[in-house]
């Protein structure tokens, strides 16, 4: 058998060297490789499908690393990662101590910017451009991959707005495949899905009107066009758009016909696509799930709910109540800043807002949240999904700040639940009316009861409860990581258990402060356990109250330190902050 094309490329310079003619013959094994991997190793698939013929012709016409390529988001990144070095140990994608999945500067020359969240790709290729610029290179080129759904976030525009008035190196390709993760939204999605490889718009195209000199539509797929086409826009002076239609999944049947399952579709069969099969049976249900589920039972009872997500409806689980009220509920599209003054404007109107962001992803808002929402003091109800430590997706998605970010900003209550049973009667809770606003932070994965459908039952803002009595050493948690406290404590000694008390604090803010003075009276160590970041987090709460009382316990804080972790399974993850249920009894047997 002759040898494959892409068994003689290890970089792009080995790329250059291919006939043109031959590229087709490469595109066909580069989707196969990254189809076959995946297939057993798991990770994002349809949108490093879709991007192949792009890819491949990217780094042919262009001089990478010297000229600059970024890729919005990162997720249509495995073929770049293939061709620039990486393909011998592509199969430790998003493994413990192997590739990231997700562009990444320590990583590879080749990885110009790292990447994770949307929409930051033209405001990075931007800043290089122009310190080309002052550095007196004129000859770099500067390429910035975006998708529709993210050139519609708002700091795309902003990118957009400054580079059209540059003189700069500067490409901005549209890859148009209308859907992130779910579809794409919104009015720019309207505008783009009328501008097709038929026929243009009657409207002015909106990417001259911001003085960008823009080429397209072609076809992403048609590789000698995508040679040509570059060709000519690398001569072009100044800012330019390429606007490309591809599709995602391209080459597998079953992702371009379910293009949202097979976006991260797990382990499938790499010759037909099918997935493999999961059972579910036994199993609980997924935190998002119980939110959604539970969303659209409240919805229900009381009409002033709406719902809010911006751009994750099948992530955050409010797909269900889009489908079962469409007029209450909404994707903003990826537009997180908007989604949250979106919410405090309807919560002015009498409206019951759940507004569902990622933990990793409400950073993005931070200041709506604080000037739009909490200085007026708007009760808006923030489900924060993802929180804790994701996974895989690592240190770019881990929602371990959130604690340390929320609790210092006032008027807002910050809950996180211990169970299933929990985050239902919050969110019963919270649209009985709460005077302020509320942030309900929980984790992917499922939950650990099957029988979690139960009456609700309205909490008391503000109260932690008692889990387990003990005599020595009290463990304050907060959230779902009080199930390894619980490990922990079962896997000691009958005498060393009855030493241990447990309680499960329910709110980082306000504190239940009747139940702390408790705690610090009877116990000699107070031991704090989180699986958000220690410096600002849940244990440095309990220890400014031990100094405002002028409490001397010992008191010990396990939790995330001050690094960024990166990407492993959860348990891995755990394992290296010192937080599954192991490492904690170990902490716990230091005071025994």
């Amino acid at each position: 058998m002759p040898q494959k094309l892409l068994e003689s490329i290890q970089f792009p310079n080995e790329l250059r060297r291919l006939e043109g003619s031959e590229l087709p013959q490469l595109a066909k094994e580069l989707r196969d490789f990254i189809i076959d991997i995946v297939a057993v190793k798991e990770g994002h698939l349809g949108a490093s499908l879709g991007v192949v013929e792009l890819t491949i012709a990217l780094h042919y016409v262009f001089n990478t690393p010297k000229d600059i390529l970024i890729w919005d988001v990162g997720h249509q990144a495995y073929g770049h990662k293939i061709l620039t070095g990486r393909k011998s140990i592509f199969q430790t994608n998003r493994r413990w101590n192997g590739l990231s999945g997700f562009p990444k500067r320590s990583e590879s020359e080749y990885d110009a910017f790292g990447t994770g969240h949307s929409s930051t790709s033209i405001s990075a290729a931007l800043g290089m451009a122009i310190a080309a610029q002052l550095k007196g290179d004129t000859t770099r080129q500067h390429i910035a991959v975006v998708g529709d759904a993210s050139i519609a976030s708002g700091m795309a525009f902003e990118a957009l707005n400054h580079a059209g008035v540059t003189n700069t190196n500067l490409l901005v390709i549209l890859n148009d495949n209308a859907i992130g993760i779910d579809p794409s939204v919104g009015a720019l999605k309207e505008y783009l899905t009328k501008v097709n490889l038929a026929e243009t718009p009657d409207t002015d195209n909106i990417f001259e009107a911001l003085k960008f000199k823009y080429s397209g539509p072609i076809d992403g797929h048609d590789l000698p066009a995508l040679l040509q086409t570059l060709q000519n826009v690398k001569q072009v002076p100044g800012p330019r758009l390429l606007h490309v239609i591809t599709k995602k999944g391209k080459g597998l049947k079953q992702a371009e016909e379910n293009q949202v399952t097979y976006h991260a579709p797990g382990k499938f069969d790499a010759t037909t696509g099918e997935l493999a099969p999961k059972s579910n049976e036994g199993i609980p249900p997924k935190y998002q799930d119980i939110f959604g589920i539970t969303l659209v039972e409240l919805a229900r009872l009381n009409d002033t709910i709406i719902g809010i997500t911006p751009a994750m409806p099948t992530g955050s689980s409010l797909k269900l109540m889009m489908e079962t009220f469409p007029d209450r509920a909404f994707d903003v599209g990826i537009a997180e800043q908007h989604a949250v003054t979106f919410a405090a404007g309807l919560a002015t109107q009498g409206c019951t807002v759940f507004c569902n962001i990622y933990s990793t992803f409400m950073q993005r808002a931070y200041d709506q949240l604080i000037h739009d929402v909490c200085l007026q003091d708007l009760p808006v109800i923030f489900c924060l999904d993802r929180a804790g430590l994701v996974g895989e997706d690592g240190a770019t998605h881990h929602g371990i700040f959130d604690i340390a970010y929320l609790r210092c900003i006032p008027n807002l209550i910050v809950f996180a639940p211990r169970n299933a049973i929990d985050l239902r009667n919050i969110l019963y809770t919270a649209q009985l009316g709460l005077d302020h606003p509320i942030a309900i932070r929980y984790p992917r994965g499922h939950s650990d009861i099957l029988e979690w459908q139960r009456p609700f039952e309205a909490i008391t803002i503000g109260t932690g409860v008692v889990v387990k009595e003990g005599e020595k050493i009290a463990v304050l948690s907060i959230g779902t990581i009080a199930s390894e406290v619980m490990e922990a404590i079962n896997m000691l000694t009958l005498s060393e258990k009855e030493k241990i008390g447990s309680y499960d604090l329910r709110f980082v803010k306000p504190l239940d402060e009747t139940l702390l003075h408790t705690v610090f009276q009877k116990y000699k160590t107070i031991v704090t356990v989180e699986d958000g970041v220690i410096h600002g987090g849940f244990g440095s709460a309990i220890a400014e109250f031990a100094v405002k009382n002028n409490y001397s316990n010992t008191i010990d804080l396990l939790g995330i330190p001050d690094v960024f972790p990166e990407h492993g399974t959860v348990l891995q993850l755990k394992d290296y902050v010192g937080i599954t249920s192991e490492k904690i009894k170990t902490a716990l047997q230091k005071y025994l």
